[in-house]
């Protein structure tokens, strides 16, 4: 829950940043999870939603 809260607080760059970052993760994890190497398979949808979180933020700060 404290991360929704803090992605609310994010200014359109910094929410930005982090989405090139977490889509960075993503591409890291689709690779892992081809060789069968991951850790967590449930990170994968949860940075996906942690991403459209971010654009709705980007979205409705203008």
């Amino acid at each position: 829950m404290a991360k929704k809260k803090e992605d609310k607080k994010l200014t359109k760059d910094q929410a930005e940043k982090k989405v090139l970052a977490l889509k960075k993760d993503l591409f890291n994890i689709r690779f892992k999870k081809i060789n069968n190497q991951v850790n967590n398979p449930a990170q994968y949808n949860q940075i996906k939603k942690s991403i459209a979180r971010l654009y709705t933020t980007i979205k409705n700060s203008k």
